[in-house]
């Protein structure tokens, strides 16, 4: 919308230029009435039903942002409201599932260093959380990120 303001004095002074050069350039016999001051007038016109339509999209565009926010709140309660069954896993898998909860993404390595469990061991965990549909491994150069699935 203050582009359209900008574009508006924009064309006003432009409008007010060519004005100035067709009074010193048309003489003789038109006078106030050279079609190019017609000419003129339309562009003038043209340019800013241009601007108007621009200033009446970047207001719809303007209340139309409420309803995305409201679909964003109904995602993160669909998030919220999913919990994970812990109750029937091994304790290091519910030690390893607490760390990539609370940082939301973690590297296999740093999880490894975190927990002190061997590489074969981690695997093992998280091949078990895996299979429970609880996280998901993304490779990431020579090892994995491990996040929560979705």
């Amino acid at each position: 919308m203050g582009i359209s303001v900008l574009i508006v004095i924009i064309i006003l002074l432009f409008q007010n230029a060519l004005k100035e050069i067709v009074r010193t350039s048309c003489t003789g016999q038109h006078g106030e009435s050279c079609p190019m001051f017609m000419s003129i007038n339309q562009q003038t016109y043209l340019a800013l039903a241009i601007v108007g339509i621009l200033f009446i999209i970047g207001i719809l565009l303007i209340f139309s942002k409420p309803s995305e926010r409201i679909i964003v709140r109904k995602i993160r309660e669909k998030q919220q409201k999913k919990k994970i069954e812990v109750n029937d896993l091994r304790a290091e898998d519910k030690q390893v599932l607490k760390i990539i909860q609370e940082q939301g993404a973690v590297f296999q390595a740093d999880l490894i260093d975190k927990t002190g469990f061997g590489k074969a061991k981690m695997s093992r965990v998280i091949d078990r959380l895996e299979g429970r549909g609880l996280v998901e491994r993304k490779r990431r150069g020579m090892t994995n990120v491990v996040v929560l699935k979705d």
